[in-house]
C-alpha cells in the first residue's frame, strides 16, 4: 500500500499467508470446508496446468466462472504465472463479450455453470480451460502436474484488466500492473493503515458472492484471507434475499454491499427481526448513500458501517468509518470520509489548477494502486492520466477537516446497482429508433438501485414511440442496467441561457426523484 520496489511481487504475500496456517479454513462452500493448505495446493496444480496450456508472463486469460474456491484459486494461479487476468462479468451483450475477448485474450477459463452457447461461439479458436466437469473445454485438473509453485510476474506487465462501460458503449479495460497490485498487497497486516486494519478485522467470516470478475469481490476475499479470515460462499439455492438472511444463516462478520442492497436490507429489518448481531464490518459502496438512510443503518446494525468511495481506475479512494458516522455531525454523514493515507487527493478547476479548501472542482488523485491506462486506448488514457495524476471526472470538495464531499460528476454517468452506465450511448441507441428524433438521458437517486436512468425523447413528427420497444432496444445493445426506468415524450428539449441543452430542467420534471 506504498512503494513496493523492494517487495516480492503479488501474489507472493497471499501465498505466504495461506502457507503460514495451512490447517485453518480458507473457504466454506456448501457442505465442504476448504483449508488454506488445500487452497494453496489447488493454486499450485492450476498454475502448472495453465503453464502447460501455454500461459505465462504477459499472456491474456479471461475468467468466466461462478463463485467457488476453485475459481478463486484459478485467478490466483494466473497471477502467479504473471498473466494478464480479465474477469468477465455475467450479463455482457454479445458485442461487449466480443470486445472483451478480442483484447488479446489467448485462453478462457470456465466452469460448468458459466458455459453458454454464446460464450463458446464468441471464444472462437481460443481454448476453453475448464475447472473440472464442464460441457465444453479441457479439464485443467486432468492436466495438472507436480511442478513447484513459483511467482513469475513482471512488475510493469499488466496484471488485471477491470472492464467498465466506455463512452462508446463498449467496455474499456482499466489496466493495473503487477507493481500496482504489489503496492496494494505487499505488506503484512501489521503494516496496513489503521483504517484497513480495523476493516480487515471485521472480515473474519467474509460473505463472498456475486461474481469474482468484480475486483471488489476479489479484493475483499483476499483481504479476509490475508487477515486470517474465511470466505463464506452462500448456497445459491436459497431464494431469500442475501441481505440480511445470509448474514444470520452463516454468522457473517464482514460483507460488502451496494447502496440498493443496504436499503433492501433495512426495509426487511423493519418487518422481520433477522439476527445480524454477528456483523462487525459492512462496506457500502457503488453510489452515494442518503445520509438519513446511513444513520438508519447505524441505528439498526450498530457501529459497523463503512462507506467507501472508489473507482475502477483508482481502487478505494476514501472511507467514511463507523467512528465518523456515529460521532460526527450531519455534514460528516454527507461526506465520503477521508482519503486513505496512501492516496493523494486534490481538487482542481476546469483548467487543471488547484482550488482552495471548501471550493468545488474536479477530483484528481495519485495512488500506487491506480491504473496505468485503458487497454488499447491511448487517447482515453492521455485524457485521464496527466503528469502522474488521475482525473476522476467526479466533482467534489475537501473541507477543513480533510473530509471529501462529492458534488456530482463531470462525466455523464449513472450508477445503477453499482454498474456504470453512460448517458451518451443510451441516447444514441434511443435516437437511432425511427420514431425518435432526439433523446436525452439523466440519472436520479433511486431507493432500489442507487441511481436510475430516465430518458426524455422528442418524437419524429407524426410518430408515437413505443416505450417497451425502446426499452428492449437499449437492453439488447447495452444491457439491462442501461434500460431507462422511465421514458417521457417531450415536444422539444429545454435550452439553458448558455444555449446548451438543460438537463437540470429535465431533472426538475421527474416526480420526487429521491423516493422512487
Amino acid at each position: 500500500m506504498q512503494d513496493s520496489s523492494d517487495e516480492p511481487l503479488f501474489p507472493r504475500t497471499l501465498l505466504d499467508a495461506l502457507a503460514r496456517a495451512p490447517e485453518l479454513p480458507a473457504f466454506e462452500h456448501g457442505d465442504r470446508t476448504v483449508s488454506r493448505g488445500a487452497l494453496l495446493e489447488t493454486v499450485r496444480r492450476l498454475a502448472n496446468a495453465l503453464r502447460a496450456a501455454g500461459l505465462g508472463p504477459g499472456r491474456g486469460v479471461a475468467m468466466v466462472t461462478s463463485v467457488s474456491p476453485e475459481a478463486f484459486a484459478a485467478c490466483v494461479a494466473a497471477y502467479t504465472l504473471g498473466c494478464r487476468v480479465v474477469g468477465v462479468r455475467p450479463g455482457y451483450t454479445a458485442g461487449q463479450l466480443t470486445a472483451v475477448l478480442g483484447a488479446d485474450i489467448e485462453a478462457v477459463v470456465v466452469d460448468g455453470p458459466s458455459v453458454t452457447q454464446e460464450l463458446v461461439a464468441t471464444a472462437g479458436p481460443r481454448p476453453l480451460l475448464s475447472l473440472g466437469e464442464s460441457p465444453a473445454g479441457d479439464d485443467l485438473f486432468a492436466g495438472a502436474d507436480d511442478g513447484p509453485l513459483t511467482v513469475e510476474g513482471r512488475a510493469d506487465d499488466v496484471a488485471r484488466l477491470t472492464y467498465t462501460s466506455g463512452s462508446t458503449g463498449q467496455p474499456k479495460g482499466c489496466a493495473q500492473t503487477y507493481r500496482a497490485l504489489t503496492a496494494h498487497w505487499a505488506h503484512r497486516p501489521s503494516a496496513w493503515p489503521a483504517e484497513i486494519t480495523r476493516l480487515a478485522r471485521g472480515f473474519e467470516r467474509c460473505l463472498v458472492f456475486g461474481t469474482l470478475s468484480s475486483p471488489v469481490v476479489m479484493d475483499y476475499a483476499t483481504l479476509s484471507l490475508m487477515g486470517g479470515g474465511t470466505g463464506v460462499i452462500p448456497d445459491p439455492g436459497d431464494t431469500r434475499p442475501l441481505f440480511p438472511y445470509a448474514i444470520e444463516r452463516y454468522r457473517i462478520t464482514g460483507t460488502i454491499m451496494t447502496v440498493p442492497r443496504l436499503y433492501q436490507m433495512l426495509d426487511i429489518l423493519r418487518e422481520d427481526p433477522v439476527d445480524t448481531g454477528s456483523l462487525r464490518a459492512v462496506m457500502v459502496s457503488g453510489s452515494p448513500v442518503n445520509p438519513r438512510r446511513l444513520a438508519e443503518a447505524v441505528e439498526r446494525l450498530g457501529p459497523v458501517v463503512y462507506q467507501g468511495y472508489g473507482q475502477s481506475e483508482a481502487g478505494l479512494i476514501s472511507v467514511l468509518t463507523p467512528e465518523m458516522i456515529t460521532e460526527g455531525p450531519d455534514e460528516v454523514l454527507a461526506s465520503v470520509g477521508r482519503p486513505l493515507p496512501f492516496v493523494d487527493v486534490g481538487v482542481r478547476d476546469e483548467d487543471g489548477r488547484p482550488v482552495g479548501v471548501g471550493e468545488t472542482g474536479e477530483i484528481w488523485l495519485r495512488s500506487p494502486y491506480m491504473m496505468s491506462g485503458y487497454w488499447g486506448d491511448p487517447a482515453q488514457t492521455a485524457d485521464t492520466l496527466r503528469d502522474g495524476l488521475l482525473r476522476t471526472r467526479d466533482l467534489g470538495r475537501l473541507d477543513e477537516r480533510g473530509l471529501l464531499h462529492l458534488a456530482g460528476r463531470s462525466r455523464d454517468v449513472i450508477i445503477v446497482n453499482a454498474e456504470v452506465c453512460y448517458a451518451g450511448p443510451i441516447e444514441s441507441v434511443l435516437a437511432g429508433h425511427p420514431d425518435v428524433d432526439q433523446a436525452y438521458v439523466v440519472g436520479a437517486p433511486d431507493e432500489r438501485t442507487g441511481e436510475a436512468v430516465h430518458a426524455f425523447v422528442v418524437p419524429v413528427d407524426g410518430r408515437k414511440p413505443d416505450h417497451d420497444k425502446l426499452g428492449r432496444l437499449v437492453r439488447d445493445e447495452l444491457g439491462a442496467a442501461s434500460v431507462p426506468q422511465t421514458i417521457t415524450v417531450i415536444p422539444e428539449a429545454p435550452v439553458a441561457a448558455s444555449g446548451k441543452f438543460d438537463k437540470r430542467a429535465l431533472l426538475a420534471r421527474l416526480p420526487d426523484p429521491g423516493r422512487r
